[in-house]
């Protein structure tokens, strides 16, 4: 068995803003391994900036992995504790090489395109009048669940935002999801959470900044919106610590992003625990390319959880590679008449 490591720039079709700015490219890895004449692919979906692996060893561990690659998935996935993007990289190529399709890693009724994924809209941060565009244009496309990112704008104009949604559709057409990306200082955010509160909200993400344990318990037990983990998870490894982290912080919610937490396996101790401790849960997309999209909407779909998931629609590139799926009515379907175009294989 051999492998190898190559670095892609995916171009933004137009620049999108983050908690982290605005971005108009996003780096990723992609391992290929092969063995007896096959190929297997996977996506090392790294977030400059919020991946805890965002480290200048990356390269270098990428680099390791090819010259240790015949210990195998397990044994690697064990020493790359520190680095959850390269761990779902390794975990996708070997699901990809072992199977007789290198692009279906778990056939389903997902896969065979009889089956769909409930998804939410994205909204990205952005002036007023593009925000309420962008939410106009979901509405438009079939979406009934909405997810909102706020703290980039002053509050009231984005509760301007809320009212304008709420004035067209009460809560039991459109699911309304915000997410504060930690904007909220601790002592303000019982505050905004009661103002949020009248717009009937499913969820708030991480409304106050990770590694505030205290405050975040109490503000889950004293919460009018129900609140979901979402940057808290990464970088907490052991089976330990999470379940320390979900006792402590008892939320409502987490949200997984496999790419961040561990991959297939990090994901799936999470979904326990959670499940263990009757904490909801959805997975999340984490602006990987096609490759990485597909792995995650392949993984979801066995998961067997009706809420709408964060799938990112793969339409947010210039380069990225088409596949066969496709997003319709905001349920994400994978095409199995359609072909993959992908150089990398």
């Amino acid at each position: 068995m051999k492998a190898s490591y190559h670095k892609y720039i995916l171009q933004f079709k137009q620049a999108s803003g983050t908690s982290r700015g605005i971005m108009t490219e996003k780096e990723t890895w992609f391992i290929i391994v092969e063995s007896n004449g096959k190929k297997g692919i996977g996506e090392c979906g790294i977030l400059r900036t919020l991946s805890i692996d965002d480290r200048p060893d990356y390269e270098q561990k990428l680099q390791w992995i090819c010259d240790n690659i015949d210990l195998g998935k397990d044994e690697l996935w064990e020493q790359l504790i520190e680095f959850p993007s390269i761990q779902f990289g390794v975990e996708m190529a070997f699901l990809s090489l072992e199977s007789e399709n290198p692009y279906i890693l778990f056939p389903s009724n997902f896969t065979n395109g009889t089956q769909s994924i409930s998804i939410n809209g994205l909204v990205w941060m952005g002036e007023e009048a593009f925000m309420k565009q962008q939410i106009a244009e979901k509405l438009a496309q079939g979406f009934n669940c909405i997810k909102l990112k706020i703290g980039a704008i002053d509050f009231q104009k984005e509760l301007g935002l809320l009212t304008f949604i709420r004035r067209n559709f009460d809560e039991k057409t459109i699911e309304i999801r915000v997410d504060a990306n930690g904007g909220f200082t601790s002592n303000e955010a019982l505050v905004k959470l009661n103002q949020l509160a009248g717009f009937k909200l499913h969820s708030i993400e991480q409304p106050i900044q990770i590694n505030q344990h205290d405050s975040m318990s109490e503000l889950c037990k004293t919460t009018p919106i129900p609140i979901a983990l979402d940057e808290e998870l990464i970088g907490v490894f052991s089976l330990e610590e999470k379940e320390q982290l979900l006792l402590k912080i008892r939320p409502q919610y987490i949200i997984l992003k496999p790419s961040l937490v561990g991959g297939i396996r990090g994901t799936t101790e999470w979904i326990e625990l959670a499940n263990r401790l009757s904490i909801g849960w959805w997975i999340t997309s984490a602006l990987e390319s096609n490759i990485g999209l597909n792995a995650i909407a392949q993984f979801t779909f066995m998961q067997n959880n009706a809420m709408p998931q964060g799938l990112g629609t793969g339409g947010l590139y210039t380069n990225n590679f088409d596949c066969p799926l496709e997003v319709s009515q905001g349920q994400l379907w994978y095409r199995s008449d359609l072909e993959w175009n992908c150089n990398l294989l």
